[in-house]
């Protein structure tokens, strides 16, 4: 499955579809694990605070953004897979609407400002091989940038 759809930036022209594919991939149990979880609990946030069609732009475009960040800075020759684009698009997007709502991160039991949970997972990405800091980043910058969007459009929310 990784090698038919997951994204290599090296074969790109040749299976176009992976731009896309790649985000509903997997490296593995833990990988889907940690995602879905994170997916259902800012996917649900966001639901609420922005609506079930702002939610699905957010992380589809998120997802595309972080590959297209991932072909622009990663090794055309490495293959990237899994929904973590969309998801940090996802944190981007809360952590700009509501930056201060208590948050856990899975290994650290206190809780948490949003904004600082996104910048230690985002700092995690850097510091571990095989992650694809590359889609994290690109994730989480359209992110900020809907969240900026949709702070504009909405003042309060209630939660």
């Amino acid at each position: 499955m990784i090698y038919s759809l997951g994204l290599r930036p090296a074969l790109l022209s040749q299976q176009p579809w992976t731009i896309i594919s790649s985000m509903f991939v997997h490296g593995g149990i833990w990988h889907i694990l940690f995602n879905m979880i994170a997916l259902y609990f800012m996917g649900s946030f966001l639901i609420r605070a922005a609506g079930e069609r702002n939610f699905l732009a957010v992380f589809l475009l998120g997802g595309l953004v972080g590959n297209l960040f991932f072909i622009l800075l990663a090794s055309p020759f490495s293959t990237g897979v899994g929904a973590s684009g969309g998801i940090f698009a996802l944190a981007g997007a809360l952590a700009v609407i509501v930056p201060r709502v208590p948050v856990f991160i899975f290994f650290i039991p206190i809780p948490m400002p949003l904004w600082i949970a996104v910048i230690i997972l985002l700092a995690l990405s850097f510091l571990f091989s095989g992650i694809a800091w590359q889609a994290h980043l690109g994730g989480l910058v359209l992110g900020l940038i809907a969240g900026l969007v949709f702070r504009r459009r909405r003042r309060t929310y209630y939660f």
